[in-house]
């Protein structure tokens, strides 16, 4: 018996060990799923945009300090920029997320002194081989300077649009089924802000509340957001909300077949991004690793015709 009851305790606590053991696996993996979902929502906010990289790149950087120096040219008063380049570059700020950080003074002051930093250390690092050398690099580091902050602003753009483009048919969804479920439409809407916590979200939480306060028209805020977003597809299917809500038409199935074609739409992204893969490896492959394969494979035969002569 008491070797019966020892046995039956080490089973006991074998099993209280291992359910322990995987309640707490479980755990950390719910955590680190939490903190991932957390972290990619917070690389795709409006605010900023770190990248789900786990740090800043070089585009963020340019991002920052064009938020910077927006900062700054708040105080001074801003250089005249002909209309229709000043239409288009607010237009891409505004796409970007970053319309209350970021100005047209700040994005030209950081053009100016990214491309005069750029071409200063690009002079510094050819002067140490040659003077042709420093001009070549001082040429291209203002260059490069003076179109990264364009570059950095049209990523920022189309990440938005993507991230947006994966959660709209979710959202035209939730809003569809809460119709069919006799909800007006903000109700539907708000159902979908109290479950979803998504890029598109909080643009639309950031609406909602403006039109429930009365500081805007829902007309003009849901169009608000709109245009926040380089999504032809989106600004479809808000027009389709605002006139089915004016004119008393069926807003279901139409929020549903837009719905459809949205998926439609990024899955057929998805397999363009995936089809261009390879052709993009091409480039490291032949100047990383076919020239070390060449050498590996010729240089010794090479070595044997230099020792022949």
């Amino acid at each position: 018996m008491v070797a019966e009851s020892g046995v039956v305790a080490v089973f006991a606590s074998v099993g209280a060990f291992g359910m322990g053991f995987v309640a707490s696996a479980g755990a950390v993996r719910a955590r680190e799923k939490s903190r991932a979902a957390a972290r990619r929502r917070a690389s795709l906010s409006g605010e900023g945009l770190a990248g789900s990289r786990g740090g800043k790149g070089i585009s963020d950087w340019v991002i920052s300090f064009v938020e910077a120096r927006s900062r700054v040219a708040k105080k001074r008063s801003a250089r005249p920029v002909p209309p229709r380049r000043e239409e288009a570059l607010a237009q891409v700020i505004r796409q970007t997320g970053l319309a209350s950080s970021a100005s047209i003074a700040g994005f030209l002051d950081a053009r100016l002194r990214l491309a005069l930093f750029a071409a200063a250390a690009g002079a510094l690092l050819g002067c140490a081989l040659s003077f042709e050398l420093a001009v070549l690099l001082a040429i291209a580091g203002g260059l490069w300077g003076f179109s990264a902050p364009k570059r950095a602003l049209e990523k920022r753009k189309k990440e938005r649009a993507e991230e947006l483009e994966r959660h709209l048919p979710e959202m035209l969804e939730v809003i569809s089924l809460g119709l069919r479920s006799g909800l007006s439409f903000d109700r539907s809407l708000d159902v979908y802000l109290d479950h979803f916590s998504t890029l598109l979200s909080r643009s639309l939480a950031s609406a909602r509340q403006q039109w429930a306060l009365g500081l805007a028209r829902r007309d003009d805020a849901l169009r608000s957001v709109a245009e926040t977003y380089d999504s032809a597809l989106f600004s479809r299917a808000i027009e389709s909300v605002i006139r089915s809500l004016r004119y008393g038409s069926s807003l279901a199935e139409g929020l549903e077949a837009t719905a459809r074609e949205a998926r439609a739409s990024y899955r057929a992204l998805k397999q363009e991004q995936v089809a261009k893969a390879p052709v993009k490896m091409m480039v490291p492959t032949g100047t990383l690793m076919l020239p070390a394969m060449l050498i590996l494979v010729l240089g010794p035969m090479l070595l044997e015709l230099v020792g022949g002569f």
